[in-house]
């Protein structure tokens, strides 16, 4: 191993740092054993840099250069560095590789130091504990989760975002497990390092298969406790119980809770003083969308992995990215219970107006421009906000009270959200007395606090704006007091401020002035005033740039009490932009208001697949074709078929899709709609594999499939496309009948099943809750027609030839299936027998048949009272009677 290594490895095990180093390494070393695992960004002038084995693994990711300058301890120092002022562009680059980075700043005074400049780590920058502007998307959040294994196979939750100051706490079983990671979708996993071999295994399983894409990070088991994570959270939110957010008894959850705020404390560097609030998610609370369904219905990435065109990005008309982050929350959060969803209907409702012209369209207008509050208040709290950010704070509160004026009178939900659009008025007045209109970017770099906040600062701004003022008043006015024509008041860097007189003058100088250089012909002096000027004017810009820090850190002082009604407002901003959006939505898109009913039923009148009909609207390749869809108590299953590219997978996703919309409590594409209880939506369609886990294409079908007959329940909704296709035919069809049949008669979920396999058709023959239905189609001589409406019956032909031929596969080959099909078909009109694969399976027969005359002879032979000689004539005997 390189020497260079070893002294990373003597930092990461925390030893001293060995005393042959340079101070400056020592005090390096010292700072990187407490960030064993993270890399350092040690502040040096205008760089950062990084030593040893972390400027190795730097200089590899972020293909920077790695130089060795200098020695300590006797061996050369490898390092890299990035420019201070490029900080963000690399951070970003660290985090999207799952790299975390402790920012490491200069915190002493230079002239006062003997030795190094004190430093000190200020944050630490990790995947899940993002906070800065430019690392952070508008419309994602980092989520840290942590995650704590407990007895008997139960597993506590607890995961945030930094910037949101919400805490979600959570307990599940072992097999649930993976649907909640997923189902969270954590930027950073952490998790304790005393786990049990098979979590870790299993973690490293989901992360390998693409299922858990983040880092995972082990940490100390003693910060994994629940008592500690149960006062903790009780701190942060000010309150003796846990009671009010129903959260008291989830000791799992606490502990996992505790590890949580310590890691989040320990990169911030400071308490999270913005915590507002707990929300516990418990398995029976929210409609379950298994990952299958997320990625099969294209919520909010495309099967191919894209941001658009998915149902979110057509939602997605929000005005900020607090909006656009709560409304992706409603969407894949959806709540079994009603009254949220009713809530928001009636808002959206009221929104509208009678004709359509309501308020959205003011306050859309008006929340163009809105900050974004929920992300200002949380770097508020941190002490990470910049200037610029609380210039537009202040802006976007001055705007708030004139929102409040538009909303709608008397409706319950607008009602609440006026209340919290109230902006602290000692808020709105020190933001707007203290920031300059057009601040720095940064306060380091001076400019930011307005004129006329302070006194002293004005002061100093003003020595530095009138020092030529004051200079050449000075030299008038000693001219005069002199009588010396020539005199000059001049300043160079090397010598400061002087008076300079010729020497034919020189008898003319006063007693106040002091000799300060002498040159060939002249002399150079100062004066008392003069001196008291210098002292002022050379350490005008640094102090005024010292004092600008200092007010600037009073003003964060004094905005911490504004915090809880800051986030308050935040989330009055959010949920008042994403209900105009969806207001804006239903009228632009032309959809209705859904009606919720306590019976089973999903009744939808000429329902559209929302994003295929945007989509064809966009490429203007005509009208989308609406479906009707009837399921309730006594229609529970449709079995579908007719041709590809018939239009059925598109049929199920829609009433998928309508489902989901309704359950947020948005306005759905149809003319009308009427649903019932819903607890899950469950998808099987489309063929992959995984690969990476040694699962086929079939393997994967009937995993999914399992998992949804396990799972599925009379309130659920399930969508089977082409179940059993990727095994021989008679397996396909034989399971496919089996998975139909069990979904009719034991889980008796809401089913769309669609399918090729013309033989399931007669399932409803003798399954009195399920019904025919096809994707109807039309021939013209050797071409097809698709109609895309859905209509009773079964479907007549599968046209795989006339799909073939559209595919553009070549004449010799459609020719060849034609041949073959009609052979096929006549075989079968020639009399062959079709297995009934709905009969329930055979009796085993408990007849007995008459015994054979071996098995007569079998039954007078005692084995014990033969002697050898006997036996083997018995067996003789035996042989020739089975001859």
């Amino acid at each position: 191993m390189k020497p260079r290594n070893d002294f990373s490895a003597a930092a990461a095990a925390g030893a001293a740092p060995d005393k042959t180093h340079t101070p400056m390494m020592q005090q390096y070393l010292a700072l990187k054993a407490q960030y064993p695992d993270t890399l350092l960004l040690y502040r040096m002038g205008d760089f950062y840099e990084l030593f040893y084995a972390d400027a190795e693994k730097a200089a590899r990711l972020l293909d920077i250069t790695l130089t060795q300058r200098g020695h300590s301890a006797g061996q050369p120092i490898p390092m890299a560095g990035v420019p201070f002022h490029a900080l963000d562009n690399y951070l970003a680059r660290l985090i999207r590789l799952g790299e975390s980075a402790a920012i490491c700043e200069q915190v002493g005074d230079p002239a006062s130091s003997k030795g190094p400049v004190e430093r000190k780590v200020v944050r630490v920058v990790t995947p899940g504990t993002l906070t800065d502007a430019e690392l952070l998307p508008d419309k994602a959040e980092a989520l840290l989760l942590a995650l704590h294994q407990g007895p008997r196979g139960r597993y506590g939750l607890a995961w945030a975002s930094v910037t949101q100051g919400l805490v979600h706490l959570a307990e599940c079983t072992a097999q649930g497990l993976a649907d909640w990671l997923a189902r969270i979708a954590p930027s950073e996993l952490i998790y304790s390092a005393g786990c049990s071999t098979a979590l870790e295994n299993q973690l490293q399983a989901l992360r390998h298969s693409g299922t858990l894409a983040c880092p995972l990070s082990p940490r100390p088991d003693w910060q994994f406790d629940s008592a500690l994570g149960e006062r903790k959270l009780l701190e942060v939110l000010g309150a003796a119980s846990l009671h009010a957010w129903n959260a008291q008894d989830l000791p799992l959850a606490h502990a996992a809770a505790a590890a949580l705020l310590a890691y989040a404390e320990h990169t911030q560097g400071r308490a999270l003083s913005h915590i507002h609030g707990v929300q516990v998610q418990r398995d029976d609370a929210l409609i379950d969308l298994p990952p299958a369904t997320r990625r099969n219905l294209e919520l909010v990435k495309t099967l191919r992995g894209d941001d658009a065109p998915t149902l979110f990005s057509l939602l997605d008309t929000c005005c900020t990215g607090m909006g656009s982050r709560l409304l992706k929350t409603w969407l894949l959060t959806p709540q079994r219970e009603r009254s949220a969803a009713r809530a928001r209907l009636a808002a959206i409702t009221a929104l509208r107006g009678m004709d359509g012209d309501g308020a959205w369209k003011a306050l859309r207008a008006a929340l163009q421009g809105v900050s974004d509050v929920e992300r200002i208040t949380a770097r508020i709290a941190l002490r990470q906000v910049r200037p610029r950010e609380l210039l537009a704070l202040g802006r976007t509160l001055q705007k708030t009270e004139l929102l409040a004026q538009d909303l709608p009178a008397q409706e319950p939900y607008l009602m609440q959200i006026f209340a919290a659009l109230q902006p602290p008025a000692a808020c709105v007045d020190l933001l707007a007395r203290a920031i300059a209109p057009e601040p720095a970017a940064l306060v380091r770099d001076g400019g930011v606090i307005a004129p006329g906040f302070d006194a002293e600062l004005d002061e100093l701004r003003a020595i530095q704006t009138g020092c030529d003022d004051f200079l050449l008043d000075l030299e008038g006015r000693e001219k005069a007091r002199t009588g010396i024509p020539n005199l000059r008041v001049q300043f160079n860097k090397v010598h400061g401020f002087y008076i300079e007189v010729t020497g034919s003058y020189l008898e003319r100088v006063p007693a106040d002035y002091r000799r300060r250089q002498t040159l060939k012909n002249a002399e150079r002096f100062i004066t008392p005033e003069l001196k008291a000027f210098e002292d002022k004017a050379l350490s005008a810009q640094e102090r005024a740039l010292a004092r600008e820090k200092w007010l600037y850190e009073q003003l964060l002082d004094q905005l911490q009490p504004h915090v809880p009604a800051l986030t308050r407002l935040a989330q009055a901003l959010a949920a008042l932009d994403v209900l105009c959006a969806l207001a804006e939505r239903s009228l632009t898109l032309a959809w209705c208001a859904p009606q919720f009913a306590p019976e089973p039923c999903i009744e939808i009148e000429a329902g559209r697949h929302p994003v295929v009909e945007a989509r064809l609207a966009e490429t203007s390749r005509g009208a989308f074709i609406a479906n009707h869809t009837r399921l309730n108590a006594n229609m529970r299953m449709q079995i579908i078929t007719g041709p590809n590219m018939g239009g059925k997978s598109t049929y199920m996703r829609q009433v998928a899709l309508i489902v989901l919309l309704a359950s947020m409590g948005s306005y759905v594409p149809a003319r009308a709609c009427r649903l019932g209880p819903i607890d899950a939506i469950h998808t099987r369609i489309g063929a992959a594999d995984d690969l990476a886990n040694a699962q086929s294409t079939f393997m994967l079908e009937m995993t999914e499939a399992a998992q949804i007959l396990h799972s599925a329940t009379p309130h659920s909704l399930v969508l089977m496309d082409e179940i059993g296709r990727g095994t021989s035919t008679f397996d396909g069809l034989a399971l496919a009948s089996g998975i139909a049949t069990h979904l009719h008669d034991k889980t008796r979920a809401f089913t769309l099943f669609a399918t090729h396999y013309f033989e399931l058709t007669e399932l409803p023959a003798s399954a009195r809750h399920a019904v025919n239905v096809h994707v109807s189609a039309a021939e013209s001589g050797s071409d097809i027609v698709f109609l895309h409406e859905i209509q009773p019956g079964p479907a007549s032909r599968s046209y795989g030839i006339q799909v073939a031929k559209l595919a553009g596969m070549p004449a010799a080959v459609l020719q060849h299936a034609r041949h073959t099909l009609a052979t096929l078909e006549e075989r079968a009109r020639a009399g062959q027998l079709q297995v009934d694969l709905f009969a329930p399976p055979p009796e085993p027969d408990t007849a007995l048949a008459a015994p054979s005359a071996v098995e007569e002879a079998l039954a007078t032979i005692d084995p014990d009272a033969l002697s050898p000689r006997e036996a083997l004539e018995a067996l003789y005997r035996l042989k020739r009677l089975q001859e």
